[in-house]
């Protein structure tokens, strides 16, 4: 079927940036782009109107952890400053011995969980997303259920997504003092590494070629430099895109540079594991970095010399007190800025007015981090960290991944007069805004509804969940805390 959507704005493509069409008009058929311009000339089977609206590239989410997040509502405004606002830690360290309670996500390749517990995760995050305009996402190495479970929502709601088990030589744990403890398994890490690709020899391509595989060694500290080496031969070898959480802690960028003698981008830089199709979870902690205080500060050209990716998620870490330093000099050094959610809110919108914002702070100067510049971070970057010529832009030949946003502000006046849609949405905009949403050429949400999903019962199941990872911390946690003591309530809760 022919369709055709037809707006008072549209998102081009030209010359391998966006342009904009004011009253465009665009038309795919059988999931592929065929027409962006002005009016098409041919017949249509059906036409969209997006009038008052701006029709766009769906966003890409590079940076995407399954679940409802409820374990990050305890470190809001608090934590342990042994961790330097590395939220991870805060809320996956479980005491040794103990596992996390309430969240399957921390269970190992294997181990008995609730089913309906995945489940829930998979349909909040695939739901949450696409209501926020994402059309494409990639996990970033939950273990081998959580892939399972997303693989079966994504294929009910039509998403687009990167996935495969993550893999790791074991993590870190609490001794009986509260320290951090590393628990070290190289064997663990070549297992997983084994298993993510039994995963994706089954399900690349599932979901009429929407389901792509990824390989993820989580963190670079706590992989060998064996199991990262065989991952940079299996991606070559089945030309997979990777990803892995590096130069994201002042305890990982210690770690590896105690171990190795490297920066943890000088050691991904000398087993070649450095390129485009490499998604580097946050990058921020460089030996650029003026907060490291180290004397060789080569990280930024290493990765601008490969064309490295970032997955940028300014919201999960200026909540932590921490930046990217500064857009402008990862930009000038030719890297690949994409943008992720990372925890929450899975709001793209709301994540390209923060790098905006914080970029311009960073960079000292309100020309860099512009909105064109997140806003193709959001699109073009995300896919070029994919690979993918073919998505994050509107232009005849690609994928027909489309997002419709409303510029009225729903019955409010945030918006307020529009003259350019872009540096509107950026600046005035939230994930609420997205109106329509089509993947692969098929309408998955319309009007802000997506069939099969019901968002109030998702929030009461989510709610629930919640409060169960919450009255068990003290089951886990490495000090015994409660949830009360580890997040204090904003205020004193009257009697």
């Amino acid at each position: 079927m022919r369709t055709k959507i037809t707006g008072s704005w549209v998102v081009g493509h030209r010359d391998s940036h966006h342009t904009l069409i004011r009253d465009g008009e665009v038309v795919y058929e059988d999931g592929v782009i065929l027409h962006v311009g002005g009016p098409f000339p041919g017949d249509v089977d059906e036409v969209i109107d997006a009038t008052g609206k701006l029709v766009a590239p769906g966003f890409i989410d590079t940076h995407v952890h399954s679940g409802h997040r409820a374990s990050h509502r305890l470190i809001t405004d608090t934590g342990r400053p042994m961790y330097y606002g590395q939220p991870f830690l805060e809320i996956s360290v479980p005491k040794e011995g103990k596992v996390v309670k309430g969240d399957p996500r921390y269970l190992k390749h294997g181990d008995a969980g609730s089913e309906a517990a995945f489940q829930l995760n998979a349909r909040f995050t695939v739901a949450e997303l696409i209501r926020n305009g994402v059309t494409t996402f990639v996990e970033y190495g939950s273990q081998l259920r959580v892939q399972d479970a997303l693989l079966a929502e994504v294929t009910r709601l039509g998403a687009r997504a990167y996935l495969a088990p993550g893999y790791d030589c074991g993590r870190w744990v609490g001794d009986s003092e509260g320290r951090l403890k590393r628990v070290r398994n190289d064997q663990l890490g070549l297992d997983g590494l084994a298993t993510a690709l039994e995963w994706i020899d089954r399900n690349d391509g599932a979901a009429d070629g929407r389901v792509r595989g990824i390989l993820v060694p989580r963190e670079v500290e706590t992989c060998s430099v064996e199991v990262l080496r065989k991952t940079v031969q299996e991606a070559d070898a089945r030309k997979l895109p990777m990803a892995t959480h590096a130069a994201y802690s002042v305890i990982e960028f210690y770690e590896v540079v105690k171990e190795h003698m490297k920066t943890p981008i000088e050691l991904l830089d000398s087993i070649g594991m450095l390129r485009p199709t490499l998604n580097i979870g946050h990058g921020n902690f460089v030996s650029d970095n003026p907060n490291l205080n180290y004397s060789v500060a080569q990280d930024l050209a290493l990765m601008g010399r490969a064309g490295a990716s970032i997955s940028h998620c300014p919201i999960n870490i200026v909540r932590r007190a921490r930046v990217l330093d500064s857009w402008q000099k990862y930009q000038a050094a030719g890297i690949n800025i994409a943008l992720g959610s990372d925890t929450y809110p899975r709001d793209m919108i709301m994540n390209m007015r923060t790098a905006s914002y914080l970029g311009k702070i960073t960079s000292h100067t309100y020309f860099a981090a512009t909105a064109g510049e997140v806003f193709e971070a959001a699109t073009l970057g995300g896919a070029r960290s994919l690979g993918r010529d073919d998505l994050g832009r509107l232009a005849p030949g690609a994928r027909a991944d489309i997002v419709v946003i409303d510029l009225t502000g729903r019955n409010t006046l945030r918006y307020g007069p529009v003259r350019d849609p872009v540096k509107s949405v950026v600046e005035c905009g939230v994930g609420d805004d997205v109106d329509t949403v089509v993947i692969d050429g098929a309408v998955v949400m319309r009007g802000g509804v997506i069939p099969g999903v019901d968002f109030a019962a998702l929030r009461d199941e989510a709610q629930a969940a919640g409060e169960q990872v919450w009255a068990t911390l003290q089951e886990w946690d490495p000090l015994g805390r409660t949830h009360e003591d580890a997040c204090p309530w904003c205020y004193p809760t009257a009697t």
